[in-house]
């Protein structure tokens, strides 16, 4: 576990179970699952589905096997590249020799523009009790609360991209306990990386991107008005993991449904795959 990271400058059988229903009023429930156990007993592997109260609802959200196949497929939006990055030539969308997806490739250099997923990270910040949110002040997600999170940079760790995005949303310097929670999100090529935390000094503010930060009582968390997915899942793992006594790490796949907008949050189901 990682423990105490600042940045300078900076301020072999299985088992079928049954999870009780969480948090009341978040509409989040974990459903028949299988745990295995390996020479690594700390490993479960087992599959969580993301439940609606809504009856219209209630079966849409979990894609087929041939849905996720296309969302993989589909990922990235290469023919959105028209010229290439290198000389300014315009590019031909094909299979490359050796390959199986669709590339933008220059047709003066023949430079193969690959796309790779992004890495956002971010605090999850406990203090007396509380979580701190930050509510958006910019596009996407405008007025919604989130977790102080961001886009990791070129020559930063995780964790220290984690505290200079905090810094930057929340005006908080904080110290990361350890990792949280891994959530990748192949449909939009994301990958969350959450470390718990805590506030070094009792004092926060809003940065240019936020036009509030609060301390929320875990009952008062506004599930009705997060800003993404991401930070729905983080927080009802949380909220599971303080009902039974120990915060442990957490990595899982969110499958958003196709065919919906960013602001539908909760269209989606969730591979859990390790916790620890």
């Amino acid at each position: 576990m990682l423990k105490a990271i600042q940045i300078l400058g900076c301020s072999s059988g299985f088992i079928s179970q049954r999870l009780k229903k969480p948090h009341s009023g978040n509409g989040f429930s974990l459903i028949s699952s299988k745990t295995s156990y390996n020479s690594t007993p700390k490993s479960l592997s087992f599959r969580v589905i993301r439940m609606f109260s809504t009856p219209s609802q209630s079966n849409s959200d979990v894609p087929s096997s041939s849905s996720s196949s296309v969302a993989v497929h589909l990922a990235g939006n290469v023919r959105k590249i028209k010229f290439c990055q290198g000389c300014g030539g315009p590019a031909k969308h094909e299979i490359p020799d050796g390959e199986e997806k669709i590339r933008a490739i220059c047709t003066l250099c023949g430079k193969i523009a690959y796309q790779n997923p992004k890495m956002v990270v971010g605090c999850l910040i406990e203090h007396d009790r509380k979580i701190l949110l930050c509510k958006r002040n910019i596009e996407p997600s405008l007025g919604l609360w989130t977790l102080p999170a961001g886009y990791l940079e070129i020559g930063e760790s995780a964790a220290e991209g984690a505290i200079r995005e905090t810094w930057e949303e929340a005006g908080a310097e904080v110290e990361v306990i350890s990792p949280f929670a891994q959530l990748d999100i192949p449909l939009i090529g994301q990958t969350y990386v959450i470390f718990l935390a805590k506030l070094k000094k009792p004092q926060f503010s809003p940065g240019p991107e936020s036009s509030e930060c609060c301390l929320f009582e875990v009952d008062d968390i506004p599930f009705d008005s997060l800003a993404f997915s991401s930070i729905f899942v983080t927080l009802n793992l949380y909220i599971e993991d303080v009902k039974s006594g120990k915060v442990k790490f957490h990595y899982g796949t969110i499958n958003k449904r196709l065919g919906t907008g960013p602001s539908d949050i909760r269209a989606f189901t969730l591979d859990y795959h390790l916790q620890v």
